[in-house]
């Protein structure tokens, strides 16, 4: 297996890590449903919330700063929210002509944009912060504990156990099609629908391929024992740390709930 571009665990000795999945995996839909739950414009709350990751950061023994700096790839995606600008009533700030429209930016749908902005950064930062810091079986594993349904997380062990797979069958097309000159200089004087012919028939191929090894893996799977659920050789056990931390981290967040609607 050479492709691990999916895989964001990292390896090390802390606090954080040391913690059972099942309390990370709980605080962290705690903490992005009160990210949610806050009202707009709550600057103290929002500021203590950073002030948390921070926290969690320094215990992981990642960095101050380590999911800062991954954060912000996610922020672009929280511009669809955009609309929000123009779409809620209130104070005009600014005018301006756009195409056949005469847009106008009112306070409150400044104030709305850029508190959906600061939630969905810190709730990314607490989703990095997660699987930096547990294995994905293991979040699996937490999510079965905590009674979501077994279809819905054997779904999602499947889908990613499967794109690491489906990702090494692509370079492998990509180094067969290099081996037989297809990578050549020449190619650059080929038209578009050439190449798009090239990356259909690499597209069935993959198809093809896929389809045949889901055979091969399932029938293995059944030779090994498998009855409908995976297995994890780490044992979750929950110990007294896991539950102080958890009252903690829980008490922290209804302190900010409270401290957003101050």
């Amino acid at each position: 297996m050479h492709f691990d571009a999916f895989d964001r665990y990292h390896e090390t000795n802390s606090f954080v890590h040391r913690l059972d999945p099942r309390i990370k995996v709980a605080v962290t839909v705690a903490f992005i449903l009160s990210n949610a739950l806050l009202p707009d414009g709550a600057w103290i709350a929002f500021g203590l919330s950073w002030m948390l990751l921070l926290f969690a950061n320094i215990f992981s023994n990642l960095g101050i700063a380590f999911t800062l700096k991954r954060s912000f790839v996610a922020l672009p995606f929280a511009l669809v929210a955009i609309t929000v600008l123009f779409s809620i009533p209130g104070n005009p700030l600014a005018s301006f002509h756009f195409l056949l429209w005469d847009l106008t930016i009112s306070d409150t749908g400044f104030l709305r944009f850029v508190s959906i902005l600061i939630r969905s950064w810190l709730s990314v930062q607490m989703a990095i912060l997660l699987v930096a810091t547990a294995r994905f079986p293991d979040i699996i594993h937490a999510l079965g504990h905590l009674r979501v349904p077994s279809i819905l997380t054997t779904i999602i062990a499947f889908l990613y156990r499967y794109l690491f797979v489906l990702g090494d069958e692509v370079f492998r097309l990509m180094r067969a099609r290099e081996a037989r000159s297809a990578a050549a200089g020449r190619r650059s004087g080929r038209s578009v629908v050439w190449r798009a012919n090239v990356a259909g028939h690499m597209a069935g191929q993959l198809f093809l391929r896929s389809y045949e090894r889901s055979d091969r893996v399932y029938n293995a799977m059944l030779a090994r024992g498998y009855a409908g659920h995976l297995e994890t050789i780490n044992p979750h056990e929950l110990r007294r740390r896991d539950y102080i931390t958890a009252a903690l981290a829980l008490l922290a967040i209804l302190f900010l709930q409270l401290a957003g609607r101050l």
